[in-house]
């Protein structure tokens, strides 16, 4: 069955700035060298590191690190904990730094309160390398919470110093914020969201009530992802959730739908172009 779609790309959608930046630095040195090592995926996006690869991007992980000796090394957007600077200087390792500026002035100002002797809690997500990264700026020492239930029975000092991850929801961290001061704590927040992320936020809302149907592009590794999605899906609850093309149906549209495509702060936009072009081919 064919269908008369009508189908647009969010113009803001796309890589932000600081994945921008570690993609053209990688490229750069793949077409030098002909490969390069890549600490973690270098973005959250599966069809974009197959990319990477298929160029010569050889990803590791930290325990493959600590083995390797005189080669170069990029750290991705995300930034790295100061163990992974130490392992580089003693295993002659070049490291090629795209640590996003943003992340590394948060790194710094967690560092800072940690050195002044500051209780230090994350909003963000565990596991993640950019909440690694900021909690090793304190010896491991910081909190890290995903969902303020997790601080219910932790027993903590008056004065407390929050930061939160730089992709998570502005609105989250001040209602965090202020559900701790309720529950009777000197909370020193510092705002460290990345503005072209939060704005995303306040944007996708508007464009994905623009349309009949919504698709979401994005990796199932991305928290930004989830929470963009999941703005898109308040504002429009025909919101398609997808990673590849290849999980679009035919059957989810009809004749004369309006469709949305857009996608994380990690979707490459010949990605959405491919969606796009899948669309039109109904």
């Amino acid at each position: 069955m064919k269908y008369n779609l009508d189908v647009s790309i969010d113009k803001d959608s796309g890589f932000c700035f600081g994945v921008v930046y570690a993609i053209e630095m990688a490229e750069e040195i793949l077409e030098e060298d002909g490969y390069l090592y890549c600490l973690g995926d270098i973005v959250h996006n599966d069809e974009e590191v197959l990319r990477l690869k298929e160029k010569g991007l050889r990803i590791i992980g930290h325990e493959e690190l600590i083995n390797l000796h005189n080669e170069k090394v990029l750290i991705r957007a995300h930034g790295e904990a100061p163990e992974t600077y130490k392992i580089a200087l003693d295993n002659d390792i070049t490291l090629i730094d795209a640590s996003c500026p943003v992340v590394l002035k948060l790194q710094n100002r967690i560092k800072t309160s940690y050195d002044e002797k500051e209780k230090v809690l994350i909003f963000g997500k565990h596991g993640h390398a950019e909440v690694i990264g900021l909690q090793g700026q304190t010896n491991s020492e910081a909190l890290v919470f995903q969902d303020i239930s997790e601080l219910d029975h932790v027993e903590l000092p008056h004065n407390i110093t929050l930061y939160s991850q730089t992709t998570k929801s502005t609105d989250k961290f001040y209602e965090i914020k202020e559900e701790l001061i309720n529950r009777g704590y000197n909370v020193r927040a510092n705002d460290t969201i990345c503005r072209q992320v939060s704005s995303r936020y306040e944007d996708l809302g508007s464009f994905a009530e623009k349309f009949d149907k919504v698709v979401f592009v994005s990796g199932k590794k991305s928290s930004n992802g989830k929470v963009l999605y999941d703005v898109c899906l308040k504002s429009n609850p025909n919101t398609y959730f997808i990673s590849d093309p290849v999980e679009l149906k035919p059957e989810l549209f009809q004749e004369n739908d309006t469709v949305g495509i857009c996608g994380a702060t990690s979707t490459p936009m010949w990605l959405m172009e491919k969606v796009r072009d899948i669309l039109k081919e109904y």
